[in-house]
């Protein structure tokens, strides 16, 4: 028969619970989690809102909407997706959007009807706004740093959000979407037959880009880059559409729609870049080897957020202008190879602490192997990531990297440096 407790030995036992128990409850949490917000603002799409936000971030941070398939819903996307793991990496906020609508399936964002393939015309469009203009007044997001992303049905949702308001902004990447106005109305909407998803929608890349044009008539400002994902073997939202947004967007930043550059930075993955003559890529397209309508997979959330410029570590403030950052470029060439070595300083007065510098290189130069931060790709436009040994500078302090490369005759310097996200002067 078990013994007694004392009743003074209870008190004790009691009275420590008690302690446990207050210091449990005063320890503030160590993870952030996913909090619903009511009351967003004007929403005429009657969508539902959720927003993450990291522990870790910066004073303004960058907004990130992400949309998820037809079907789907926000806490789904946010668990079954990269974005909020990334965002306690880089320290931006992530807004998660529940569509509610139908055309065929359930909870599909509107990119079918009238009202939302114009600006300000209505629906969820108009829904998703308020949403970003409230992250920006109750958690200080940054306006200038708003980016869109979403898969199947979001995906879709991206190019509208791209076409429409291009003013907001700053880059978008859309796995398995279509591209903008390619649904006639909501009786061409899948499941049911759908020309648009049918397999055989083409149109010319001049009238794929009047539609995103006429969406905004009247806007001459600057178009947000935009990153396209695609499985070559999926049959619902079929591969051949890719070439579809390719034509689109090219022709709205009035590109070739032949690649500038061309390589595989994974297995199975064939990137195509899109770039003007000063470098920078408008259009990125990814074609996926025997992927399904199944996308984004394991580590493309993180090239999509790569894109976005979104990879310096968060709660530091980067260099901003070119005057917070300041590159030298030296060149040692032969035959068909060269040796770069690329001194970054920081002239802001702010410490950096994780870069990644983008630069672009020549035509026909191809890094072989690099020396003090890893390169990805080996060609076009490349970013240079930081080792552990190298990660901070502080105002005034410099590092320098280095990289072999081949080329076919052009030994030129690369162009176009941009360490986390900020442009930099040449040396």
């Amino acid at each position: 028969m078990p013994r007694k407790v004392s009743a003074r030995l209870a008190a004790v036992l009691a009275a420590t619970a008690l302690v446990l128990s207050a210091l449990v409850m005063a320890t503030p949490a160590s993870a952030a989690s996913l909090t619903q917000v009511t009351n967003f603002g004007d929403n005429p799409g009657n969508m539902q809102m959720h927003v993450y936000v990291p522990v870790t971030h910066t004073a303004k941070p960058a907004i990130v909407l992400a949309m998820h398939g037809c079907g789907g819903s926000g806490p789904d996307f946010y668990s079954g997706s990269e974005f909020a793991s990334l965002a306690d990496r880089y320290g931006f906020v992530v807004i998660y959007p529940t569509a509610t609508q139908s055309a065929g399936f359930g909870n599909c964002f509107d990119t079918w009807s009238d009202a939302a393939k114009r600006r300000g015309g209505g629906s969820d469009p108009v829904s998703l706004i308020s949403m970003i203009n409230y992250v920006e007044q109750h958690y200080n997001g940054d306006p200038k740093q708003v980016f869109a992303t979403g898969s199947s049905s979001g995906g879709m949702m991206t190019d509208e959000m791209l076409a429409l308001y291009p003013d907001v902004f700053k880059a978008g990447a859309a796995f398995m979407g279509v591209p903008f106005g390619c649904f006639a109305n909501a009786a061409d909407y899948p499941p049911t037959t759908s020309k648009c998803t049918g397999g055989s929608m083409t149109r010319t890349p001049q009238e794929w880009g009047d539609l995103v044009r006429q969406a905004y008539p009247g806007y001459a400002g600057p178009r947000p880059p935009l990153q396209l994902w695609h499985g070559t073997s999926d049959t619902l939202v079929p591969y051949q559409l890719l070439q579809e947004d390719i034509k689109q967007w090219t022709d709205v930043f009035g590109l070739s729609r032949t690649p500038t550059s061309t390589d595989t930075p994974q297995a199975g993955w064939t990137r195509q870049r899109f770039a003007d003559p000063s470098g920078t890529v408008n259009v990125e397209a990814y074609s996926v080897q025997g992927a399904g309508h199944s996308l984004p997979s394991s580590g493309m959330a993180g090239y999509a957020i790569q894109f976005f410029g979104l990879t310096g570590s968060p709660g530091t403030t980067p260099p901003t202008g070119g005057a917070g950052c300041k590159v030298t470029a030296a060149v040692s060439s032969w035959n068909t190879g060269l040796t770069e070595n690329i001194t970054i300083t920081d002239t802001g007065d702010s410490a950096v602490n994780g870069w990644s510098l983008t630069f672009t290189l020549p035509g026909g130069q191809t890094i072989t192997n690099g020396w003090n931060a890893s390169y990805t790709p080996s060609s076009g436009q490349v970013t240079a990531t930081n080792e552990s040994f190298n990660g901070a500078l502080a105002p005034g302090q410099s590092t320098t990297i280095g990289f072999q490369a081949t080329h076919t005759g052009n030994t030129a310097a690369p162009r176009g440096f941009v360490l986390n996200g900020a442009t930099c002067a040449a040396g």
